[in-house]
């Protein structure tokens, strides 16, 4: 019985755990460049139970021979393995804002290979991000909405100094007579990124390969990739499933607390 408690009470952690991460979805649908995190659910190994007994062999000693009967495997209960996020490309939406930058990504030479800006967060490191959603500060450098810098190709910040400037198909900066390459990294698998917070990846990544399909759009921005609808189903099928398990929790808790007292007033 002790063990139903722990599988009833694994499923509603689980789907706990579930809840949470689509919650987290929904609040940036209109966050842009999200990519939507899956939960992967996974079972417990299962136990193979087996009975361990004694048969009377026909001699004169009474020898006996140990025997094991195999009943059956039990499940132990589920847990969320990973959260993985969805490198879908979202919508691009056109805001007519100059800072504004998405990158539209066609053919890749890997099947699972990403294009991404890159950005230096508040320790200095290089991170990637698909949010384009940038500005220019009060010292003219080119940054997030969180304040993190964008880079040029050669890992540096650039430095508008203020002045408006065009954004070519290929990535080029062009201000006045000078000309800056927007800092783009290439990785081959986006699924070896992790992502951390205010959008930001972390993760190997490289040169853009000269086969790579993209282009770089000035006054546009890449939506968030969450589907509101189907998120709200999930919510809803996971709340229900939270619900099952806890039922089944109560169950056991009242069968339990019923052979506690009846054993007790027989005693």
């Amino acid at each position: 019985m002790l063990r139903g408690f722990y599988t009833a009470a694994s499923g509603m952690i689980t789907q706990q755990r579930h809840q949470e991460a689509l919650g987290n979805n929904m609040a940036n649908m209109n966050t842009p460049g999200y990519k939507a995190d899956q939960a992967t659910i996974r079972s417990f190994p299962e136990m193979l139970l087996q009975a361990q007994g004694k048969k009377q062999l026909p001699v004169n000693r009474n020898a006996n021979l140990r025997i094991n009967e195999t009943i059956g495997s039990m499940n132990t209960g589920v847990y969320v393995q990973e959260f993985v996020p969805d490198f879908a490309q979202g919508d691009i939406q056109e805001t007519t804002i100059s800072t504004d930058l998405a990158i539209t990504q066609g053919e890749v030479p890997d099947e699972t290979g990403g294009i991404f800006f890159r950005v230096q967060n508040e320790a200095g490191e290089e991170r990637l991000t698909r949010n384009g959603n940038f500005t220019v500060d009060g010292n003219g450098f080119l940054v997030t909405n969180q304040g993190y810098y964008v880079l040029n190709s050669a890992g540096a910040p650039i430095e508008t100094g203020g002045r408006d400037f065009t954004v070519t198909n290929a990535g080029l900066l062009q201000m006045d007579t000078e000309t800056i390459q927007l800092g783009l990294a290439y990785t081959a698998d986006v699924n070896e990124l992790t992502k951390e917070g205010d959008n930001l990846y972390n993760g190997e990544a490289g040169a853009m390969p000269a086969d790579a399909r993209f282009a770089v759009q000035q006054g546009f921005l890449e939506g968030s990739n969450v589907d509101g609808a189907t998120t709200m189903t999930d919510q809803l099928n996971a709340y229900r499933m939270f619900e099952l398990n806890q039922r089944v929790l109560r169950a056991y808790d009242e069968s339990l607390g019923k052979t506690v007292s009846e054993i007790g007033r027989l005693g």
